[in-house]
C-alpha cells in the first residue's frame, strides 16, 4: 500500500511527471540520443508546470468572482467545484481512489493496446478525480474493498478510453487533425456543443474572424480583447455586488481596483497558459511517436482541454460567457425541478465552457459557439445537482463535482452499485463492453475518413 500510494499519488497524480514519463518512454523507444531525450524529457514537463502555473492563476483570479456573484444576486447553494469535494473524499475513501486510480490507468493501457480506440488519457488529476466520484459512489452504496477496487478500476478505464475516442471526431476538426487528442471529463459537453454547433451553425463564420474596426484594431488581438472583457465584467460586477463581498480577498485595498487586477490578472494567466501548450505540443507529439510505434502501435495521447485554447483563442471568451449564462439561467431552474441549488463555478464555466466555445466554433461558426456553449453551461448545473443523490454523505456538503462527465458516470455508477455485487460486476463488463465496441467504431470510422481525406489530398 505504501509503495502503492507513492506511485498513484507522487506520480500518476502529477500530471507533468505523468507525461514526463510517457515522453521518456516514447524518446528511449525510438532511440533518440541521450541529449533529445533529457531535451525533450524536460521540455515536456516543464511545459506542463507551466500550464499548470497558468490554469492555478486563472483559478485564483477567479476565486473572488463566486462570491461577487452570490452577493450581488443574494444567493447560497451548491457550489461544484472539484478541488474541494476530492479534498473532503480523501478523509473517507483515499486508499480506494488511490487504487482504482492505478487499476484504471492499466485498463485504459490495456484497452489502448488491444482495441482500435488507442487513445492513453494522461490528464492525470482528471484521472485522480473520476478515481474518487468512482470511489465515494460505490463505498457509498456498499460495495467496499477489493470489489469497490476492481469495478472503479475497470469503469475508470473504460471511461478513460471512451471519452477520448467519441469526442476525437469533433476534436480532429478544432485542431485541423492534429495528432493529439482530448483527455478531460467534460467530453459529453463539448460533444454537444459540437453537435448543437452543427445543427445552428449553418454559414455562421468563425469567432475568430469577428470584424474589428481600425480605430480599435487593438481588439484583434484575443489575448487583449479576452483581457479587456474579463475588466469589464470583474468591475461591473463587483460595483453590484459591493465591497463586502471580497473584503476577505482586498487586504484592504479599493475594492474596484482589486477587481480590475484581477481581470488583468486573467489575461496573464491565458498567456501562460498559452505558452505552456504551446511548448508541452512541441515536444510531447513527436516522443509519443515511440509509444505508438514500439508499445501501443497508433495511440495517441489525450491531453487536458486548454490544449484547444490556441486554436479558437476568441472562441474561448465567447464560451466562457455563454456557458455562464446557461449556467445561471439553470441555477433559477433548479427550485421548479426540485433539485439543489447549484450556483455556477466560475472554473468550470470557464475551462468546460471556453472548451465548449472552440468546439461549437469549428461546426458552426459564431452561432455554434455561443449556443453549443450556452447548452454545455445548462448541463453542468443539472447533472451535478442530479449527482448529490450517490455521493452518500458527501452529498451533503456545500460542493460537488463541476464537470458534465463526473456527474453522467457517478449517476450511472450509482444505478451499477444499486443492484448488489454481482449485479455491479455483471453491469459493469456488459456496459464497459459496449461503450469500448461503440468507441472502437467510432475510432475505425474517423481514421477510414482520414485515410481516404489523404489519399483524396494525394
Amino acid at each position: 500500500m505504501i509503495v502503492l500510494h507513492f506511485i498513484v499519488n507522487e506520480i500518476l497524480s502529477q500530471p507533468p511527471l505523468l507525461v514526463g514519463i510517457m515522453a521518456l518512454i516514447g524518446l528511449i523507444a525510438l532511440r533518440k540520443s541521450v541529449s533529445d531525450t533529457v531535451t525533450g524529457t524536460l521540455k515536456v514537463i516543464v511545459g506542463f508546470l507551466i500550464l499548470t502555473g497558468g490554469s492555478n492563476i486563472i483559478s485564483g483570479a477567479l476565486s473572488p468572482f463566486g462570491n461577487m456573484v452570490q452577493a450581488g444576486l443574494h444567493l447560497h447553494g451548491v457550489v461544484p467545484t472539484n478541488e474541494a469535494i476530492v479534498a473532503l473524499a480523501q478523509k473517507s475513501f483515499g486508499a480506494q481512489t488511490a487504487i482504482i486510480m492505478a487499476l484504471g490507468f492499466v485498463v485504459n493501457l490495456i484497452l489502448a493496446r488491444i482495441t482500435p480506440a488507442k487513445f492513453i488519457f494522461l490528464t492525470g488529476h482528471h484521472l485522480f478525480f473520476m478515481a474518487t466520484v468512482l470511489a465515494v459512489v460505490l463505498g457509498s452504496a456498499g460495495i467496499t474493498g477489493a470489489n469497490e477496487s476492481i469495478i472503479g478500476g475497470i469503469l475508470l478505464g473504460t471511461v478513460g478510453t471512451i471519452m477520448p475516442a467519441f469526442v476525437h471526431p469533433f476534436m480532429r476538426k478544432v485542431t485541423g487533425g492534429a495528432e493529439f487528442a482530448l483527455g478531460h471529463f467534460n467530453s459529453l459537453g463539448y460533444i454537444i456543443s459540437a453537435a448543437v454547433g452543427k445543427a445552428v451553425g449553418k454559414n455562421s463564420r468563425t469567432t475568430e474572424e469577428i470584424k474589428v474596426s481600425p480605430k480599435v484594431g487593438f481588439l484583434r488581438d484575443s489575448l487583449v480583447m479576452t483581457t479587456l472583457t474579463m475588466i469589464i465584467i470583474y468591475v461591473v460586477l463587483a460595483v453590484i455586488a459591493g465591497a463586502a463581498s471580497i473584503v476577505s480577498y482586498t487586504q484592504g485595498s479599493n475594492y474596484v481596483m482589486f477587481a480590475l487586477t484581477q481581470g488583468l490578472t486573467f489575461g496573464a494567466g491565458i498567456a501562460v497558459v498559452l505558452m505552456g501548450v504551446r511548448m508541452i505540443l512541441a515536444e510531447i507529439v513527436p516522443a509519443f511517436q515511440g509509444i505508438a510505434l514500439k508499445i501501443v502501435p497508433n495511440a495517441l495521447p489525450a491531453l487536458d482541454c486548454p490544449t484547444t485554447f490556441p486554436f479558437a483563442p476568441t472562441a474561448v471568451i465567447v464560451g466562457f460567457i455563454s456557458s455562464l449564462i446557461g449556467g445561471l439561467i439553470g441555477m433559477f431552474l433548479m427550485g421548479p425541478l426540485g433539485l439543489a441549488l447549484i450556483i455556477p463555478g466560475m472554473v468550470p464555466h470557464f475551462f468546460d465552457g471556453g472548451t465548449a466555445g472552440v468546439f461549437g466554433n469549428a461546426t458552426g461558426g459564431r452561432r455554434g459557439a455561443a449556443i453549443g456553449s450556452f447548452i454545455n453551461g445548462l448541463l453542468i448545473t443539472v447533472l451535478p445537482a442530479l449527482l448529490l443523490a450517490s455521493l452518500g454523505k458527501l452529498g451533503l456538503a456545500n460542493t460537488t463535482f463541476g464537470d458534465a462527465d463526473f456527474c453522467w458516470v457517478g449517476i450511472l455508477t450509482g444505478g451499477i452499485a444499486k443492484t448488489g455485487i454481482a449485479g455491479a460486476y455483471i453491469l459493469t463488463i456488459v456496459v464497459s463492453a459496449i461503450f469500448v465496441a461503440l468507441a472502437s467504431l467510432v475510432t475505425v470510422k474517423v481514421n477510414k475518413r482520414s485515410t481516404q481525406s489523404a489519399s483524396f489530398t494525394a
